[in-house]
């Protein structure tokens, strides 16, 4: 028998718009439904709105997710950035807040400030505590998505096992969710602009180079949830640079923004960001080979992979089209013309929102699952 949490899908996917329609397309029986329908209101999960058009006597009423009933709390955290932000349950932004900050500060400082800047949004916007019905982080390395412990990351030195979860429980009794950046940011920008691509690759190049898949809507971890470390794939053993994983020749010491910043003398990648949006012949010529590189790997991907769209996000998808410009190349000259005829290949809608939409979307999404209802209303 479906369960309110069910209903409540059904409802969320446009299936079902009254309770009439609830008995046709389930068979259950109206008091039934009127069970499920009543205690999904009562929780606020869904309201009553505008009447549905009537083939005689009083118009039905429509049903629909309420999103202003509950909040999320998420946070989005790079290398040198940390944005945060209160969602309603259809991911829309209700306040954020944003601080530079280098997370290999560690986990105290940077934890500590995000956990600040909740409380300041909450009373920001006059939201009570009991309205947050999920929370989540988005981090730049590989976590453990059921425990929320970062398993690894080499821009993340003293986080490594770190239970992320513990230091938001005592003060929120509500699912904690800790994912990947690329991978939060790769949800993100297939919720807000390519739901009707069946799969979406991003690659994320801002001080490293990190991915993040999309199928039929779900981001796909991996056995050991380290799907997306493209990063780490080795071209040139020979080389002299040494990544930040301790190898030699990974992709990301020779096409990442750090890369890139110190072949040029420069601090960061947001440095080359602005030599390129200045017209620097230099950094444009090294910024269109650093994609060619990066473009070398990604075609194995994509001939792996067939996806609809792939999308260029961090720092040097700010390059406009140079740094794309270059994984076109490479892309188009080494996968067959049939893996491509239907490949877009852009750069981010999101930009730097990317992280934060796509975590406020696992977050509404776990909490508005049928076991997640159901547990709730339990």
């Amino acid at each position: 028998m479906l369960t309110a949490g069910h209903v409540l899908q059904l409802i969320r996917q446009g299936t079902c718009r009254t309770r009439k329609e609830l008995i046709e397309y389930t068979g259950l029986s109206r008091s039934t439904v009127t069970d499920r329908v009543d205690r999904l209101i009562e929780a606020g999960y869904i309201h009553e709105a505008e009447r549905g058009a009537s083939g005689g006597g009083r118009p039905p009423s429509v049903l629909a997710i309420d999103p202003a009933s509950k909040v999320a709390l998420v946070a989005d955290l790079g290398a040198s950035h940390a944005r945060v932000a209160l969602t309603d349950l259809a991911a829309r932004p209700l306040a954020e807040e944003s601080t530079r900050m280098r997370i290999d500060r560690g986990p105290e400082p940077v934890l500590t400030w995000v956990r600040e800047a909740f409380e300041r949004l909450l009373d920001r916007t006059g939201s009570p505590r009991e309205r947050v019905c999920g929370i989540g982080l988005d981090l730049p390395g590989s976590v453990d998505h059921t425990s929320g412990k970062v398993l690894r990351s080499f821009l993340m030195p003293g986080w490594d096992d770190l239970p992320i979860k513990a230091a938001f429980g005592d003060r929120f009794d509500v699912p904690i969710l800790v994912e990947n950046d690329a991978k939060a940011m790769a949800l993100g920008e297939w919720w807000a602009s390519f739901r009707t691509s069946p799969s979406l690759l991003l690659v994320k190049v801002s001080t490293g180079i990190g991915a993040g898949i999309v199928l039929d809507g779900r981001i796909y971890r991996g056995v050991e949830e380290a799907a997306g470390n493209i990063g780490h794939v080795r071209l040139r053993e020979s080389d002299d640079r040494v990544c930040t994983c301790g190898s030699k020749g990974c992709v990301a010491s020779l096409a990442s923004g750090h890369a890139l910043a110190v072949d040029l003398g420069q601090e960061t990648s947001q440095d080359v960001v602005r030599l390129v949006q200045a017209g620097d012949p230099e950094a444009i010529a090294r910024t269109q080979e650093a994609g060619r590189t990066l473009g070398l790997v990604l075609a194995t991907a994509v001939s792996l992979l067939n996806p609809g769209v792939l999308v260029l996000a961090g720092d040097m998808a700010e390059t406009r089209e140079h740094y794309l410009t270059g994984i076109r190349e490479s892309v188009y000259r080494r996968s067959l013309p049939f893996t491509t005829r239907n490949l877009e290949i852009v750069t981010s809608t999101l930009g730097g929102r990317a992280g934060i939409v796509g975590t406020a979307v696992m977050v509404t999404e776990h909490v508005l699952s049928p076991a997640s209802v159901d547990a709730s209303l339990a």
